[in-house]
This record gives structure tokens, sequence and C-alpha cells, in this order.
């Protein structure tokens, strides 16, 4: 007992500033989390008491075709966006990379819109993508082209909603890939040089394989930052025209806070949460083997 004594005296410390990481952990994850298991086996909307419905939830899950269409939505989102990312990222890294003037105001001018509000972000692009007075239709209109209804046709409103999304989230990846490509050394490319290498190739035979991890570590973020696609399709076109952009998220929200299905919304949020993990590692191990 003394022993035990004198080891908690000793880490009082460690303990009373471990505290408000324990507190926040407890009220803002834990409890959350354990209350949302709960609510899988009930019938709940806030105002009445809960009903418990056993596995209820979960037969109206299965059926429950709005769902699927709404990951399938999401899939064609990350089927966009991430190559797209990943792209326009890398390109973008490689040249912000080289010694040219005012490099770090053009690091930080691609990075500020990543620290700018969403919404802000959203609404900004909806006046990009109007019909008529949006600057996107009217270059188009200069050009001699007819203007395209980026968000008000269910054939573009999701791309236009990904390309958005990769403007917004670039600046951040590019970071991620100028730590990877200040971490090869710089022995290889003289090495290549000498070897009689061009651009091209030691672009492929050198900076690609350097940037495997940068490359995953981008693909897993994306990839999740993806699945939580909320803000642009609420604010843009609340999953519409035709629920072509309702992505998972929101009709996760819609069942919770719109029609007041919690019980039926927390098995929607764990089952898509599976789903995303089970995304993940599987793309995790493509990623590791290539």
């Amino acid at each position: 007992m003394k022993f035990l004594k004198k080891i908690f005296k000793g880490e009082k410390q460690g303990y009373i500033m471990s505290l408000p990481y324990l507190l926040h952990f407890s009220f803002f994850v834990a409890f959350p989390l354990i209350f949302s298991f709960i609510l899988i086996f009930h019938k709940w909307n806030i105002i009445t008491p809960m009903e418990f419905v056993g596995t209820r939830n979960f037969e109206r899950l299965f059926q429950d075709m709005q769902f699927f269409k709404a990951i399938t939505n999401t899939v064609l989102f990350l089927g966009i966006h991430i190559p797209l990312q990943i792209i326009a990222a890398l390109l973008l890294a490689v040249f912000l990379n080289q010694k040219i003037k005012f490099r770090g105001f053009f690091r930080a001018l691609f990075f500020l819109p990543v620290v700018v509000s969403g919404v802000v972000i959203t609404i900004l692009w909806m006046q990009l993508y109007s019909n008529e007075t949006g600057l996107i239709n009217l270059i188009l209109h200069k050009l001699g082209f007819a203007g395209v209804p980026w968000i008000n046709d269910p054939a573009y409103a999701m791309p236009s909603i990904a390309v958005m999304a990769t403007w917004k989230n670039v600046g951040l990846y590019v970071v991620l890939f100028l730590v990877g490509l200040q971490n090869i050394p710089a022995s290889l490319y003289e090495a290549a040089q000498t070897d009689g290498a061009n651009e091209v190739q030691k672009f492929f035979h050198i900076t690609i394989p350097g940037l495997n991890n940068s490359m995953i570590l981008v693909v897993i973020l994306s990839t999740i930052g993806g699945f939580s696609l909320f803000i642009e399709p609420f604010v843009m076109t609340a999953g519409g025209p035709l629920n072509s952009t309702l992505s998972a998220i929101l009709y996760i929200y819609n069942q919770a806070f719109y029609f007041g299905h919690m019980g039926y919304a927390a098995t929607l949020g764990f089952a898509f949460a599976f789903f995303v993990l089970i995304v993940v590692l599987i793309q995790k191990k493509i990623v590791e083997q290539n």
C-alpha cells in the first residue's frame, strides 16, 4: 500500500495535467458514442421518451434505398474528388518546391481556402456556378459557348461540388506533398541527371516513389474528408436536384434533425462508419502494395 501511495503521490501532477483531456474525452467522445449505441435499439424523437424497438432500425436500414443512393452519391464524389485532389496537389507541390520568386506568398495563398469557413466557400462558388450571372457561365458566353446548369442538372451537380471541394482542400495536401518532396535526397536527382535522365523520368522514377508515404496519407485523409461531405450539398443544393447530391452524412442529418428519427440516424451513423473503415483499410492496402 505504501508503494502504491508513493507512485500515485509522485504522479499526482501528471494526473492533474491530463484531467482536462480526460473530461473532454468523457463528455464529448465516450458519452456520445455510448449513448448513440444505445439509440440504435430505440425509437426517439428528442421530445417523447425513448421506446425500445430491438433490431427494427436495422431492418429498416437494409430496406432503405435512399440511404444506398446517398452512399452511391458519396462514392461518386470520391471517384472524382480524390484523383483530382492528388493530381492538383502534387503538381502544385512540385511547382512550389522550385526556387521561384514569392514562393512563401504562393504557399500561403493556396493554403488560405483551407482555413476559410466552408459555408463562405460554398456561397462563393454558388455565385460562380449561377446560371445567368455566374462568372463561369459569363466567360463561356464570351467565348461563344452555351451556359451550363452546374448545380441545377443532376449530371453536373455532384462533379461541380467535387471541383469546389478540391479547390478548397488542395492547400492542405500541397503542404503534405511539400514535406515529402523535401525529404527526398537531392543526391538521387543528381545521380539521375548524371545518367542522362530527363525531368519526366526523374518525376516518375524518383519523385513518385519517394512520395509513397505522403501519397498514402493524402489518399486516406482525402477519403475520410470526402466521406464527411455535408456543408457543400447542404448549403448549395440541399441534396438536389433529384437527390443527385444527397450525401450519406446529409441523409443521416436529415433523419435525425429534420424527421426526428434519432434512433434510426444513430443506426445509419454506425453502419456508415463501418463502411468507411472497410473502404479505408482496403484503400490503404492497395496503395501500400503499389
